[in-house]
């Protein structure tokens, strides 16, 4: 059945109300998991001070908005990063939401799949990580809320997917080492099966997308002096932009290369 306008509508807001709210809470994962820290306790605090943010202060971007981006007990500047990762969650909900109206069985996976991968893109773009914490449980997780939809043939080929990637991945890595991290190999699974649901399209297009953002942001780090031949780039968030751009609608480039291919 096909969502109307309105019903597009309210899925978009709603999603886009709770990626605000998730999106705070992806600030405190981001900062707290590479540290080794718990994410449920202590309550968030000024980095600097210590001093426990208040309730009101609390709320996703408004907050940061109503302290002018400075501390309310020590005054000092409160990074803009914050409320920039609550609004892009927020938007990001609302994009898979919309994506996803004329498939609602859907949109819890792939809810959980942007948010997963925007505390992964953070993380590896502050220590060059993917913490296994997290991307070893998104396996069973993202499994799990798939199998909501109750379509066994895309959960098959999810399977098929997640260790097609994972072994092409796994090959690069091993044929040459130092070219690729291992969180970025069990990053792939993930991203295999989460693209390989929607269709082989999806995968291919994903998957390509990854590389080609990296070639295309690394030569421009090459051309602006900011790196050099020997720098190391974490590779993880163009995979996951990748994924995200495909899992949107551009996954269509990869159905039409399939075809003329005759697949």
């Amino acid at each position: 059945m096909t969502a109307d306008h309105a019903e597009v509508v309210v899925y978009a807001v709603l999603s886009g109300l709770l990626g605000l709210a998730i999106g705070s809470f992806l600030n405190v994962v981001a900062y707290r998991v590479p540290r080794g820290e718990s994410i449920v306790s202590p309550p968030s605090a000024c980095p600097r001070c210590g001093t426990p943010i208040r309730n009101r202060h609390n709320v996703p971007a408004l907050g940061w908005l109503l302290l002018r981006g400075r501390c309310f007990d020590c005054h000092e500047p409160i990074s803009p990063r914050y409320p920039l990762v609550e609004l892009g969650t927020g938007l990001a909900f609302a994009a898979v939401a919309v994506r996803f109206a004329d498939e609602p069985r859907l949109l819890p996976a792939y809810l959980a799949f942007t948010a997963i991968g925007i505390a992964l893109a953070l993380i590896d773009l502050d220590v060059r990580r993917l913490p296994d914490v997290i991307v070893l449980p998104s396996y069973p997780v993202l499994l799990a809320l798939l199998a909501i939809d109750a379509d066994g043939h895309a959960l098959l080929r999810a399977l098929y997917a997640g260790a097609a990637l994972f072994a092409f991945y796994f090959l690069i890595a091993m044929a040459s080492p130092g070219s690729m991290g291992f969180g970025d190999v069990k990053l792939s699974g993930v991203i295999g099966g989460v693209l390989g649901y929607l269709s082989w399209g999806a995968l291919l297009t994903g998957a390509f997308l990854g590389f080609v953002l990296g070639a295309l942001v690394g030569v421009l780090l090459l051309a602006v002096g900011k790196a050099g031949r020997k720098t190391a780039v974490p590779f993880g968030p163009f995979m996951l932009v990748g994924a995200w751009v495909a899992i949107l609608g551009a996954s269509g480039l990869g159905e039409a290369y399939l075809r003329s291919l005759g697949a």
